[in-house]
């Protein structure tokens, strides 16, 4: 004999208040999606095609960027070699895309003991391109330059190279040369790893900067781009460039991070600070 069931009945609001419920439920949503959080997360989940991205690094490229974390104990240990130069230059360093200067002082101190001149950008952190930072940074050129009395060699490092090569457009009288080191400044913007996460940060895309710029189109001064086919955050081909968009280009092997203190890295810049004539 089967045994008896017995069905519960579920308590049941009424309907007045399921309908004030759903209003303010409705109400939530819309006031939501005008928020500036709402507005930045569709950008870092905006749809693309997948073309858009081709050429980006690999994820094990990517991961491949934990070696930073080893940094602290490798650099004690570290012997660059490093001649004096016959040929001091001055030179402005522009950090990469959610980066401090600080992140630059141990390249900046390999150039100087060198016997160069290496200054910081002027900011803090770089948190994207504005209009303000824009006119920062040209008014900090035009003061090295006019304090030095002699033109400035231009390094940046991601996306402080794609500024280095924007004020030279702007102020070329001003620069000697530009070094990029592993910046995007040629193919698609989304061929990277991070447009997603820049996106987020500054609040604009990457197809539509809130400066005037265009990235491809090389600076009527000297252009160097080092790249890497081991960098796991921009795609290697994007940060070589094509010919026309830059004088030269210097392959590396080094990561992305690696930008910022890997031997041959300073070596190389040092090769171009000695050959740059002002």
């Amino acid at each position: 004999m089967a045994s008896p069931r017995f069905a519960f009945d579920r308590p049941r609001l009424p309907a007045p208040l399921i309908a004030v419920a759903s209003a303010a439920g409705a109400q939530a949503q819309q006031a939501y999606a005008a928020t500036e959080l709402a507005r930045r997360l569709a950008l870092a989940r905006e749809a693309i095609p997948e073309e858009f991205e081709a050429g980006k690094p690999r994820l094990v490229r990517l991961l491949g960027e934990a070696e930073v974390l080893l940094e602290p104990i490798r650099r004690p240990r570290r012997s660059v070699p490093i001649a004096a130069t016959s040929n001091p230059q001055v030179a402005m360093i522009l950090p990469g895309f959610a980066t401090h200067p600080m992140r630059m002082r141990y390249l900046a101190r390999q150039l100087e003991s060198a016997g160069h001149v290496a200054k910081r950008w002027g900011l803090g952190f770089n948190w994207g391109p504005t209009d303000e930072n824009f006119a920062a940074i040209e008014e900090r050129l035009l003061q090295l330059h006019a304090r030095h009395g002699r033109k400035v060699v231009l390094i940046g490092w991601s996306l402080g190279g794609l500024y280095a090569r924007e004020m030279a457009k702007r102020q070329p009288q001003a620069v000697a040369k530009v070094i990029t080191m592993g910046s995007p400044f040629s193919g698609s913007p989304r061929a990277n790893n991070v447009w997603r996460a820049y996106q987020f940060i500054t609040g604009h895309s990457v197809d539509a900067p809130p400066v005037a710029a265009e990235l491809k189109v090389k600076p009527p001064v000297e252009t160097v781009a080092l790249w890497s086919a081991n960098d796991g955050v921009i795609g290697p081909r994007c940060a070589a460039g094509r010919p026309g968009e830059r004088d030269r280009a210097i392959p590396l092997r080094c990561t992305h991070m690696g930008f910022t203190y890997d031997p041959q890295v300073i070596a190389t810049l040092l090769a171009e600070l000695e050959s740059t004539r002002a």
